[in-house]
C-alpha cells in the first residue's frame, strides 16, 4: 500500500469506531460495584457522555450537538434507576431488554428486542436490564454536547457506599477501595431528596409505549426513499416521535446491490450499522463497515454508501437539528 493510500485510509478510520475496538469503562458510575450492576460495560463513542469516571475513554471528542454511547451487559445485569438532563435514546442492537421507570422501578415497564428503539424524555427515573440469555448491546444517543450529570435514586447511594464508592458534587467518582479520598474543598453529592423525586414525572405503561418504535414499523419516509432499493424510516424528528431532541434519527435499509449515491449534508451525520455490510466512501476514501460499527461523516464532505453483498444492510442515521436535513446530491 502506497504512503498516500495509507494516509487516506487512516483519515477515514479516524472517523470510525468499530465494534471490535470499543474501549469499555467498567467503573463509569456509582453503581458499578453493586451486585447485579457490576458486570456492565459503558462506552463513550462520540462526545464526553455522562460518565462519572474521569478516566473513561472517549473515542471521538469532536462536538456534534449530541453524544453517542453504548452499554453492553451480560444476562441479568442492571443499570440502576437514574434520570438525565437531556433526552436519552436507545437502539437495541443485541439482546432482550426491559426498561423500568420510577424511583423503585415500578411505575412503568416495557420490553424491547433487537431493532426496537426507545426515546426516554428528561425528568424521569429509568433503569434497564438485560433479560435475555446472551450478552446484549444498546447503542445510545444523548442530547446536547454536554448531556449533564446523572441524578440517581436514593438507594443507589446507599448501595454504593457499601462498596467503597463516593460520588462528589462535581460529578467525580471516588473509589475508597483504591485508597482514594475526598479532595480538600470538595464534598460528596447529597443523596437525592424527596423534593427532587417529587419533581420528576411519573409514566404509565401506555405513556412509555408511546416512546417506543418497534422494529419493522410501517412508517417509511425520509430523504432517501426515492432511491431504488433504499428505504428510510424516520423515527425521531417531525414525526412520529416529535418532541425536541436536537437531532433526528432514521433507520435506513439498503438492499443487496443498491446504493445511496454521493451527497453532502451541512451538519453532523452519524451512521451505526445494525446488520449487514456497506462500502462507505468519503470523498475519494473507501472502507467497509460491518455490524456494530459507527461512523461520523465530516460536515460538507461527499459521502456514499453501497451494499455490494448478498444480504440487506440495516443502519441507523443520526443527524443534527430537529428537522430532517436537506440533502445536496453531488
Amino acid at each position: 500500500m502506497s504512503e498516500s493510500i495509507a494516509s487516506a485510509r487512516q483519515r477515514i478510520e479516524d472517523r470510525i469506531v468499530r465494534y471490535a475496538d470499543l474501549a469499555p469503562c467498567l467503573d463509569a458510575f456509582i453503581d458499578t460495584r453493586t451486585p447485579g450492576s457490576d458486570k456492565k460495560e459503558n462506552f463513550t463513542i462520540i462526545g464526553p457522555g455522562v460518565s462519572e469516571n474521569p478516566n473513561q475513554h472517549v473515542h471521538i471528542a469532536e462536538p456534534h450537538g449530541f453524544n453517542i454511547g453504548g452499554a453492553r451487559q451480560p444476562p441479568a445485569c442492571t443499570n440502576s434507576q437514574h434520570s438525565h438532563d437531556t433526552v436519552e435514546v436507545f437502539f437495541v442492537h443485541a439482546g432482550q431488554w426491559r426498561f423500568d421507570l420510577g424511583e423503585h422501578a415500578d411505575d412503568a415497564q416495557i420490553c424491547l428486542s433487537p431493532g426496537d428503539m426507545i426515546s426516554i424524555p428528561t425528568n424521569v427515573f429509568r433503569g434497564f436490564t438485560n433479560i435475555g440469555e446472551d450478552t446484549g448491546y444498546l447503542w445510545a444517543v444523548l442530547g446536547g454536547d454536554d448531556p449533564g450529570r446523572v441524578l440517581w435514586a436514593p438507594k443507589v447511594f446507599d448501595m454504593a457506599q457499601d462498596y467503597g464508592l463516593i460520588l462528589l458534587e462535581d460529578g467525580m467518582l471516588i473509589d475508597t477501595n483504591k485508597g482514594e479520598t475526598v479532595p480538600a474543598g470538595k464534598s460528596p453529592m447529597p443523596v437525592t431528596s424527596e423534593r427532587q423525586i417529587s419533581a420528576l414525572d411519573v409514566f404509565s405503561d401506555a405513556e412509555l409505549e408511546a416512546c417506543v418504535i418497534r422494529s419493522g414499523a410501517s412508517i417509511s419516509f425520509g430523504p432517501f426513499n426515492s432511491l431504488s432499493g433504499v428505504t428510510e424510516t424516520q423515527l425521531i424528528g417531525p414525526k412520529p416521535i416529535d418532541w425536541s431532541h436536537g437531532f433526528t434519527l432514521s433507520e435506513i435499509e439498503i438492499a443487496p446491490g443498491a446504493a445511496i449515491p454521493a451527497h453532502r449534508l451541512d451538519g453532523p451525520d452519524v451512521y451505526f450499522v445494525h446488520s449487514g455490510k456497506v462500502i462507505v466512501t468519503i470523498d475519494d476514501e473507501k472502507t467497509i463497515l460491518t455490524a456494530g460499527d459507527t461512523i461520523t461523516f465530516p460536515i460538507g464532505a461527499h459521502r456514499s454508501l453501497t451494499n455490494a453483498h448478498d444480504s440487506g444492510a440495516r443502519l441507523v442515521a443520526v443527524r443534527g437539528g430537529d428537522e430532517a436535513p436537506a440533502i445536496a446530491w453531488s
